[in-house]
């Protein structure tokens, strides 16, 4: 195969130059010239049939696509097919990073393994050789008939491979190791990981085949490499775990196929990543007694709804500024709530220092938790608990009025489910006539007020 033609662009201007230099020519930004490969013409033989993938050449009224119920392929794993959608489609390519060693290698060969009994799985490793992928199958005692592995870093190499063998799975672990002969910049380059994962994608479309990337992260969290390997993909999930946890969660940050957010729990053991069907339970304590700054939230991820229990800490302060921690929720929003404590709920606590804490390492963005965590803060600080058996949602305005959130009834029978027999919320989330919620006493709250005295004066 010819060499093809190399060019540098410049990330600020987006001017092209035949050779690198430390500063772009046209607009004079330093450091800013990227290696990348010349584009080809494409001929109408070497592009995808006419209307299914980007880049068919020419254009169709919208009303003439053919649509059609769009197979998925279960992977055998209910909670990774939760966050999928409902499984995998043809031609969908999945980006999954996470930390260094929190179970990315281990899921996907437990997938491949699972998908192999149908034939069509072919897991390609750059980081591993072929020996430790064996060792790991045995010690997870992982079904392996059927399932083709290799061990390859050319990403040339890596598409004859799929060409032959027509997997309809293909994993390869991972992106970073990956490079392309077109390019003379090391593996893991910006470069090297946008064209590689552009030739995997670029394929993946042509021949339906499903396609997953391992991707690295950097130490903010974050996916390593170029933020255009995002936008390529159409599923982007994150492996996330609390430090030293032995749970994992599975998050859907982008997914074309389904919906965002969407959450999967998994519990890692000596047997590899079980699956957590219930995991409203791996979140709440459940004190024999109530307990002083304890309350019991019902959050939603995705379409799932979840009962979180948030923990509160407040202990006067000797500094002149009292802190304000949020460990799982926005530190800047509990500043808030607490000015909106005082403000309308004629409690006091700029002489107090106030802990948040989210059970089991779960992140809440969601402003259901405003009113959780303003009850549990005044339970801690009267040294009253809230009654057990109780849940609370509820956002909070700047003026203390309890406003709605999505989903009030769903939120309400998890609740039932989990034996909880008192729900405090706000008033237009209250079902209302055959829509009650049979084993709940729901009480309807418009200002902080009314929830403080609900929630304490019983």
């Amino acid at each position: 195969m010819a060499r093809a033609r190399i060019q540098f662009s410049c990330t600020a201007c987006g001017a092209i130059s035949p050779k690198w230099a430390g500063q772009c020519p046209e607009c004079g930004a330093w450091n800013t010239l990227e290696e990348t490969v010349a584009p080809a013409a494409v001929s109408a033989a070497a592009r995808g049939p006419r209307g299914q993938y980007a880049g068919d050449g020419g254009a169709r009224a919208l009303a003439e696509v053919e649509l059609g119920a769009e197979p998925r392929y279960a992977t055998g794993i209910g909670e990774l097919d939760r966050v999928l959608g409902g499984g995998l489609v043809p031609g969908g390519v999945v980006l999954l990073g996470g930390d260094p060693g929190i179970g990315k290698s281990t899921l996907l060969l437990q997938t491949m393994a699972q998908l192999a009994r149908d034939g069509g799985a072919l897991y390609v490793t750059g980081e591993e050789s072929l020996r430790q992928v064996a060792m790991r199958a045995s010690r997870l005692e992982l079904p392996t008939d059927g399932l083709q592995v290799a061990a390859e870093t050319c990403v040339e190499t890596v598409l004859a491979l799929a060409e032959r063998e027509r997997p309809r799975v293909l994993v390869v672990d991972s992106i970073q190791t990956i490079f392309t002969e077109q390019l003379q910049s090391a593996p893991g380059s910006v470069a090297q990981v946008r064209e590689s994962a552009a030739l995997l994608v670029r394929h993946a479309k042509r021949s339906g085949m499903a396609l997953f990337l391992v991707g690295h992260v950097t130490k903010d969290g974050q996916l390593a490499g170029p933020r255009v390997l995002e936008h390529m993909v159409d599923t982007v999930l994150y492996f996330e775990s609390d430090g030293g946890s032995r749970f994992r969660l599975l998050r859907a940050v982008k997914n074309r196929f389904g919906a965002a957010n969407e959450l999967g729990v998994f519990a890692m053991d000596d047997a590899g990543l079980r699956e957590v069907r219930n995991p409203s339970a791996i979140f709440l304590s459940r004190h024999e007694e109530a307990v002083c700054g304890s309350v019991v939230m019902v959050t939603r991820e995705g379409s799932r709804p979840l009962l979180v229990e948030l923990q509160s800490l407040v202990a006067e302060t000797p500094l002149s500024n009292p802190r304000r921690v949020a460990v799982g929720l926005d530190q800047n929003r509990l500043s808030m709530l607490l000015a909106v404590l005082h403000r309308h709920g004629g409690v006091f606590t700029a002489d107090q220092d106030v802990y948040i804490n989210v059970v089991g390492g779960v992140r809440i963005s969601e402003t259901a938790s405003d009113l959780p965590v303003l009850l549990a803060a005044l339970s801690s600080l009267r040294d009253r608990p809230v009654p057990q058996h109780t849940v609370a949602f509820g956002e909070v305005g700047l003026a203390g009025e309890i406003r709605p959130v999505p989903n009030g009834e769903e939120r309400l029978r998890e609740a039932v489910k989990h034996g909880f027999r008192r729900a405090i919320v706000p008033a237009k989330n209250a079902p209302r006539g055959r829509a009650a919620v049979s084993g709940l006493d729901v009480v309807p709250v418009r200002r902080l007020a009314d929830a403080i005295q609900a929630a304490f004066d019983v």
